[in-house]
């Protein structure tokens, strides 16, 4: 067999499965697309994360919105984090264009223009369906995780959750938390010394600095009620396609504190409420994380070890996280190592450090006999990308340059009377605009100081009032002092050892 014929049974024999796959789009060789070697991804691997990398306009967005489609169809839900605001079109028809026809039939893939069943979300007050979760629910060691604490802080923190659960004060929004650290520095000093241990005025102070810090970053939208029910990321339409879920995140790109809470936060609630899927045939939920150096840039070492721990475990609820960025080196390599596709595509060499990672990336790939790694990634074209997978008995695949296949959906933003549209119809939406603000930390402890205020007043009204008899003169004041200190014992004692003395000396 010639070189042609060989890559052809290479990649047949590498990307072949039993079971349903998504077709990614079709391998290249010499720089020209292959028509008989399809590029399949199993549906049963896609719960072993992925990373979706590189360089600004080379066509990450497109292959997310590929992907998304190729998942929604196969009756799979989707959540897409959006920071740029670029995604929102796969809820509407694409439209056949002659590049498009041509791209497709070199790949030998044919092409059907198809929308896809959208919810578009948001952390703040966009129009959509509002997320948000109690503080409660993240608990005090997440919680500590998110404001960076140290050991001792991260104490006190959870001794604040331990006395609410103790006084069954919910703990909602940052406001009440606020309070309590408040009262537990004042008011109730008292109390939670006698019964919980000395906590210090200048650890609550640093604490409630960090809250402030994160309320800044937009985090009293986020804390609060109606807490997001993880269940309704996990619907599936009336043609059996499953919802692709968009949070619009275009107004907190400068936020990364509070990207990153929700992130977490979302994952954790995931890990927790969902089942064990053992080795499931498709996953329940696949998540796409969009410009995800935000999180890792700011994330302290605790956080990033979180995510790492998050990311290890909860593939085992059927849950598959992708990571998408510009390079590869963004994403620590402690989360690198727990991914099972990597998709890549062209990376740009400007400088030395360029260069160098470059090479780096080039390295994290199986080496190939038909391609040199490092060279293709910077002569890859737009819509071109370097594959590699896990297949079905979770082995990786080849590495194999891919011309990728092209959205059937709108390859453009909606515009606002369709965003409209979509949320006029949208049960969730109606499900959780209405914001509740029930009795909580605050209300219970601003009541208790109020009640304890109105009793010390009340108690100082009763109390018995001194004797109308005149105050006594200076003259008597002294007198009286004087008499009491020449009849004290000491003084007797003192003149008789006197006059002893003196008597002696006659």
């Amino acid at each position: 067999m010639n070189k042609k014929d060989n890559f052809i049974e290479h990649i047949n024999n590498g990307y072949t499965a039993k079971g349903d796959t998504i077709t990614l789009g079709g391998a290249i060789l010499d720089g020209e697309a292959v028509t008989q070697a399809p590029v399949r991804i199993p549906l049963k691997t896609l719960n072993r994360h992925g990373l979706i990398a590189g360089a600004t306009g080379t066509g990450k967005t497109k292959t997310i919105q590929v992907f998304s489609e190729q998942l929604s169809n196969a009756g799979i839900p989707v959540l897409m984090m959006d920071i740029k605001g670029d995604f929102s079109g796969i809820a509407k028809k694409g439209k056949e264009e002659g590049f498009i026809t041509e791209r497709h039939a070199k790949i030998n893939i044919p092409y059907n223009v198809s929308s896809f069943p959208v919810e578009l979300m948001s952390l703040s007050k966009q129009n959509g369906v509002r997320l948000r979760a109690t503080v409660s629910e993240f608990g005090p060691v997440l919680f500590s995780r998110i404001l960076d604490l140290n050991d001792t802080q991260a104490g006190v923190v959870a001794v604040i959750f331990k006395y609410c659960d103790d006084k069954q004060m919910p703990l909602l929004d940052l406001k009440d938390i606020k309070k309590v650290i408040n009262y537990i520095t004042e008011e109730g000093k008292e109390e939670i010394t006698a019964n919980y241990g000395k906590i210090s005025t200048s650890t609550t102070g640093t604490i409630l600095r960090k809250i402030i810090e994160l309320e800044q970053q937009g985090g009293d939208l986020f804390f609060g009620e109606l807490s997001f029910e993880t269940d309704d990321l996990m619907r599936i339409d009336e043609n059996g396609k499953g919802y692709v879920n968009i949070i619009r995140l275009t107004d907190i790109q400068d936020k990364p504190k509070l990207f990153s809470t929700f992130m977490l936060s979302l994952l954790a609630e995931i890990y927790q409420k969902m089942p064990e899927k053992g080795d499931a045939a498709q996953p329940e939920l696949v998540i796409f994380i969009d410009e995800a150096h935000l999180i890792f840039n700011e994330a302290s070492k605790a956080l990033l070890e979180q995510i790492e721990t998050i990311v290890k475990l909860i593939r085992s609820k059927g849950v598959g996280v992708y990571f998408v960025t510009q390079n590869p080196m963004d994403v620590p390599s402690g989360v690198l190592a727990q991914l099972g596709l990597k998709i890549q595509h062209a990376l740009r060499a400007f400088t030395a450090n360029d260069r160098q990672a470059i090479k780096k990336t080039a390295d994290n790939y199986p080496t190939s006999e038909y391609y040199k790694t490092d060279e293709l990634l910077t002569s890859l074209g737009i819509g071109e990308a370097l594959v590699t997978a896990l297949n079905e008995k979770g082995v990786p695949t080849p590495l194999v340059a891919t011309m990728m296949r092209a959205p059937q959906s709108r390859m453009d933003i909606l515009t606002d009377s369709e965003i409209e549209e979509i949320n006029s119809k949208s049960k969730l939406v109606k499900k959780y605009s209405e914001e509740i603000d029930r009795e909580s930390a605050y209300e219970i402890l601003t009541k208790k100081i109020d009640e304890a205020t109105q009793t010390a007043a009340e108690q100082e009204q009763q109390a018995p009032t001194r004797s109308s008899k005149a105050e006594p003169s200076t003259t008597e004041v002294v007198t009286k002092s004087v008499l009491k200190v020449v009849t004290s014992a000491t003084f007797i004692r003192g003149v008789f050892g006197v006059l002893s003395k003196f008597m002696k000396s006659k």
